[in-house]
């Protein structure tokens, strides 16, 4: 199989250019695939206005073997999974945080697609390395931009995308914001060409996605980690992918509710899990065992707000406070005191009214 790759440049610096993978481009033989590469490439650009085609040869047609993948590890048969650093947004890591996954079925079901659209192609690139079924579903597990900005290039894949009935809105009043400041944290040529992707399908509680001899349940959770947290359970392997709901390694952030998500944590799914895929870190096999760093740290930053807030200190020197009772546990943790901040002001926020 061949696929389409497209030189594109920046409308405002033409100096910084970047590989574009175009999945409307993939044929059987290069002799296709370079038969309709100059309408698709036009197609292509006349949809992302900020980006022109660099000056000479600006498109090829790649072998699939020769595209850069991410590195993916089959975790239980036909279900792979791409381990993100276990860091915040950098140019060094390309904002390649998340965990993002895959299911082969009939079809393929992406889970997650990473911060952006040069993340989302590596992430495709490692599916076609390993079939040519076609990419059916994306599923995204929140609404937070490691997650879901690279969703274009499965839409233009063929992939239905779904997501929290939630999750529309919440990204729609965020992203401005993140569409300028990302590309400041993780590069302007890694991001080029990243857009806002609509959503196909929402789920409200719950729901089945089916690809073929195997089914996907779907689980809207309560106001916790965020607002729109949705969880992914493989029926065939028993492999539940959290999504952020539970951290391994880099600081939880709390943009919901600390109770809710410590009671979400406390209620083991049924029937249990063989393996859990957390939105960031390692895969576990114990659902005691694989969220226990999470409900440890949630219930310090809950008993560090509550304290603060029975001592009757004011927001402004609470959240210092919160932060160094909780340095104990840092050492467990990556980007601790920003994260911790952050999250000492919303749990704070939230208990007040108790």
């Amino acid at each position: 199989m061949f696929h389409l790759v497209l030189a594109a440049c920046l409308a405002a610096d033409p100096a910084a250019c970047a590989p574009r993978l175009l999945p409307a481009g993939e044929a059987a033989t290069r002799q296709d695939c370079e038969a309709g590469a100059a309408a698709i490439a036009a197609e292509w650009l006349a949809a992302h206005p900020d980006l022109i085609a660099q000056a000479g040869a600006a498109t090829r047609c790649v072998d699939t073997a020769a595209l850069p993948a991410l590195k993916v590890q089959e975790i239980a048969p036909g279900i792979f999974v791409h381990q993100g650093a276990t860091e915040q947004l950098s140019p060094a890591n390309r904002g390649r945080i998340a965990n993002l996954s895959f299911v082969i079925g009939d079809s393929v079901a992406v889970i997650d697609a990473g911060t952006s659209r040069a993340e989302a192609e590596a992430l495709y690139a490692a599916i076609r390395q390993r079939t040519d079924k076609p990419v059916s579903h994306l599923i995204l597990t929140h609404m937070h931009p490691d997650h879901i900005m690279g969703a274009e290039l499965f839409a233009e894949a063929g992939a239905s995308i779904t997501a929290d009935a939630r999750l529309p809105e919440a990204v729609a009043r965020r992203a401005p914001i993140w569409l300028q400041s990302i590309p400041e944290q993780i590069g302007a040529g890694e991001f080029a060409g990243t857009r806002i992707a609509a959503v196909d399908e929402t789920v409200a509680d719950t729901g089945t996605i089916r690809l073929g001899g195997r089914d996907l349940h779907l689980s809207a959770a309560p106001r916790a980690h965020s607002g729109n947290d949705l969880t992914v359970f493989d029926v065939q392997t028993g492999t539940l992918f959290a999504g952020d709901l539970i951290f391994q390694g880099l600081t939880p952030s709390l943009d919901g509710s600390v109770n809710a998500w410590l009671d979400w944590l406390a209620r083991p799914p049924e029937p249990a899990p063989a393996r859990i895929v957390p939105g960031h870190g390692p895969v576990g096999d114990d659902w005691a065992t694989a969220t226990a760093p999470t409900r440890a740290y949630l219930t310090a930053l809950r008993d560090a707000a509550r304290d603060a807030l029975d001592r009757g200190i004011p927001l402004s020197r609470a959240v210092a406070r919160i932060t160094a009772q909780m340095q104990p546990i840092a050492a467990n943790w990556r980007d601790f005191d920003a994260t911790t901040a952050r999250n000492a002001a919303a749990a704070y926020a939230e208990l007040e009214w108790e």
